[in-house]
């Protein structure tokens, strides 16, 4: 599923290579690197794929601070589908996305260029 809403685009992909390709095909649309956000359902997966494609993860600057502060006491899927509410998709959104990412797969974010 793509989804493409005033704030952002998303995209599920199975695995981390089809996440890197993703990227590449979203900064060679114009997308900056900065903008471009990965996710998956553990951390340290989360880490090495960013790493790998150049991306960013979802922090700080995108949460805010009380999220942020919040995730440390809420469940990775909480966790989860806080971040992606945060880049501006809905509640139902975040569930089918936090959903896949269960299943083992990656959410590629690009948000709108500003």
């Amino acid at each position: 599923m793509n989804s493409t809403n005033a704030q952002a685009y998303a995209k599920v992909v199975e695995n981390g290579v089809q996440a890197v390709e993703a990227v590449k095909e979203l900064q060679i649309t114009g997308y900056l690197a900065d903008h471009i956000f990965v996710l998956a359902h553990e951390k340290d997966r989360t880490d090495r794929i960013a790493d790998t494609a150049d991306a960013k993860e979802i922090g700080i600057k995108e949460e805010g601070v009380f999220d942020s502060l919040a995730n440390l006491f809420r469940s990775r899927g909480d966790e989860l589908r806080a971040k992606i509410v945060s880049m501006g998709f809905t509640e139902a959104e975040a569930d089918f996305y936090e959903s896949e990412l269960d299943k083992g797969k990656v959410l590629v974010i690009a948000k709108k260029k500003e």
